[in-house]
């Protein structure tokens, strides 16, 4: 009988989710537990961590799950990575659900780094307004240039004080649009903008406004993680499933 995991935390994770309750199949979602309130799913949730991919190999085995789907954020590399070590170990099948990378298009004044230390050592020197749209866990190797201001969109409120001297917070859960980007922008004069390559609708908004405004980008490349079949829908999921389970 077929028991999956899904990884969640993205918008492709919550439509999963809805495809797989409307299938009626059973299915766990799994979310991190990073943000206060996460999105009501319609499938018994989870949250927190599972303990490494030794912890995970032996939730899939206690909760006699025969099938996995990461659905994680792209930049979750050590969660893919433990899901990849833990299904090999409890020999349970596993595919992601991965939405495309942004690519930069006509307009666009991109930098592409390959770290978030790569993205500190590409911002000026000189003092600079930037809107730092990389969510709050990678936030201290900014610390290095101080003399910006950074700006911050961030879906709690912040439970610690923050590492970064000159910092204003936005409190938000997306998506968002173009207009409201362009505003955001504007009213606290970015001059630069540094993001993660998640890909998707739902954050691609800041981009074209950027390209709109006329704003270099400093674009961070997804981590690399173990290799793992890819899907890039829900009906090449659902298909995978039944495939699989066949």
């Amino acid at each position: 009988m077929t028991r999956i995991l899904l990884l969640g935390g993205t918008t492709e994770a919550s439509t999963l989710a809805k495809a797989l309750a409307e299938a009626g199949m059973d299915a766990v979602f799994s979310y991190a537990g990073r943000t206060a309130k996460p999105v009501s799913q319609p499938l018994p949730t989870r949250i927190g961590g599972f303990g490494g991919a030794e912890g995970l190999a032996a939730y899939l085995k206690t909760e006699s799950i025969t099938h996995v789907v990461d659905a994680t954020h792209p930049f979750a590399a050590q969660m893919s990575t433990n899901a990849v070590q833990a299904c090999a170990a409890a020999g349970v099948p596993l595919c992601a659900f991965e939405r495309p990378a942004w690519q930069a298009g006509e307009g666009d004044h991109w930098l592409h780094v390959d770290s978030i230390d790569a993205a500190v050592d590409a911002l000026p020197d000189t003092p600079a307004r930037v809107f730092l749209a990389i969510g709050k866990q990678n936030l201290t190797q900014f610390a290095a240039k101080p003399q910006h201001h950074y700006l911050l969109r961030l879906v709690d409120e912040p439970d610690a004080p923050l590492p970064l001297m000159h910092t204003t917070v936005e409190i938000a859960r997306g998506p968002f649009d173009v207009a409201g980007d362009s505003a955001l922008m504007q009213r606290h004069g970015i001059t630069h903008v540094v993001a993660k390559n998640a890909g998707g609708a739902g954050a691609a908004a800041k981009l074209t406004a950027a390209r709109t405004l006329g704003l270099p980008v400093i674009m961070i490349g997804r981590p690399d993680v173990p290799a793992r079949p890819i899907k890039g829908s829900v009906a090449e999921v659902m298909a995978w499933l039944s495939h699989s389970a066949a």
